[in-house]
């Protein structure tokens, strides 16, 4: 039983390497319709993805951000799979012609823009994608319609891979209440450093009640951060988040070496709570949040995570206790049943390992790439004024928008937006202030 649980664990260890924490399988698209009935879609999707699909390598793996060099070079077969794996119908089913695609960088990730020409094609037209779920059947796409926070949304997976973009009604209340929670149980699961975390709590447990305390802080604590930061009240970058989730979990698998009482655990679950909570949020604003339905979407997916998380909870404690009495009967009949001290600590050996792996590549291992971010991850062109209002736009905007459409990171106070150009130098219109540059006020 001991070395099931630590092979488990060592799995667990090996599959976050090829997939990181908080990595969802989606991709998103935003469709738009413009003048003479041309369709604009976008699609964005994890750089590994393309390189996947593409068979192509413009994944930095020591950055872990896309190179813009070996993307230009091979960005005709990434074009090609999306090409092959979207279309625009109309009535009938009547195709749309597509034009020429291109490819850009967007920092660990790609987007392709495709022009479809729907000239002559009848109402109502809809929008169809398959992208990824030929090789992941689980592959999810949000797909935004239109432009502006009012604009549609809807969800497209392996069973539903179409919607209607003209007049598209909007989602249910049911329907965003079935979407949200699944994405929360969905993230749960994938989210291996919330289940590590999750376990090396509960390693000395043998009652019920420390459990629910344990659970239930959690569960408060994240809930006050997800809504925080989802609602943009409250902001921290991933950069600061990331490792601290993960040195989370090195503290608590190591306190297992120094005591066996989990009465007040209930206290660190709660301060790390907070923490986790930020990490929840990252995955919900990269899903997306319904204008429409924000408080069911944002409620349905933290009821989602809750039911991931006790499910987790439930899977792990009996079999820990079922550990203690076959120990127990192989020790002899009348033996009491007790947790295993070797165990703990080898279960805890291999947590302290798969979380020190994490901050080690969300700290020094990712160091290498971060010079050449920001040109990398955003804009490959100067800011566009005619599209920006500072004055009037800044408190509901999260950085200044550029020609592409793609925005520059927010400081933390809210009028200031810092942005670099595509080469990391000062675009024009701005001030430069050390290595980030800062936004003229009108």
């Amino acid at each position: 039983m001991i070395a099931a649980l630590l092979m488990a664990l060592t799995s667990l260890l090996s599959c976050s390497i090829a997939a990181e924490a908080h990595q969802i399988n989606l991709t998103n698209a935003r469709v738009v319709v413009g003048p003479d009935r041309m369709v604009d879609v976008e699609i964005a999707m994890k750089g590994s993805d393309a390189d996947r699909v593409g068979g192509t390598r413009v994944v930095d793996e020591t950055a872990g951000l896309v190179e813009p060099t070996a993307l230009a070079a091979s960005s005709a077969p990434i074009v090609a799979y999306v090409e092959g794996h979207t279309a625009v119908l109309g009535e009938n089913g009547d195709a749309c012609s597509p034009g020429a695609g291109s490819v850009a960088p967007d920092g660990d990730g790609v987007v392709v823009r495709i022009l479809w020409s729907c000239a002559g094609v009848a109402d109502p037209l809809r929008y169809r994608s398959t992208v990824l779920v030929d090789v992941s059947p689980d592959a999810r796409q949000v797909v935004l319609i239109g432009t502006g926070p009012d604009a549609a949304q809807d969800l497209l997976d392996a069973g539903r891979d179409e919607t209607t973009f003209t007049a598209a009604p909007p989602a249910t209340l049911l329907q965003v209440i079935e979407r949200y929670t699944r994405a929360g149980i969905e993230h749960i699961f994938l989210g291996y450093d919330h289940i590590a975390f999750l376990v090396a709590v509960v390693l000395w447990t043998r009652r019920l009640w420390p459990v629910v305390k344990v659970v239930t802080a959690f569960t408060i604590a994240h809930s006050i951060t997800l809504s925080l930061a989802a609602l943009d009240i409250l902001h921290i970058p991933s950069t600061i988040v990331e490792p601290a989730i993960a040195a989370s979990i090195v503290y608590v698998a190591a306190e297992n070496f120094l005591s066996r009482d989990i009465d007040k655990r209930w206290r660190d679950t709660f301060g790390f709570g907070l923490i986790h909570g930020f990490g929840f949020a990252s995955a919900l604003q990269e899903f997306g949040l319904p204008r429409s339905a924000l408080v069911p979407a944002l409620a349905s997916f933290n009821l989602g995570v809750e039911i991931g998380q006790i499910a987790i909870v439930f899977l792990v404690v009996p079999g820990l206790l079922g550990m203690d009495r076959l120990l127990a009967n192989w020790r002899g009949a009348t033996a009491r049943p007790t947790r295993s001290g070797v165990a703990v600590y080898g279960i805890s050996a291999v947590i302290i390992g798969l979380a020190s792996y994490w901050f080690l590549a969300r700290t020094l291992l990712s160091t290498s790439g971060r010079s050449h971010q920001a040109a990398n991850r955003r804009a490959s062109s100067l800011l566009s004024h005619a599209q920006f209002s500072h004055r009037s736009q800044a408190p509901t905007m999260r950085g200044c928008k550029l020609e592409d459409g793609r925005r520059c990171d927010r400081a933390r106070r809210r009028r200031r937006y810092f942005c670099f150009g595509p080469d990391g130098s000062q675009p024009a219109g701005v001030s430069r202030f050390g290595r980030r540059t800062k936004l003229r006020e009108g």
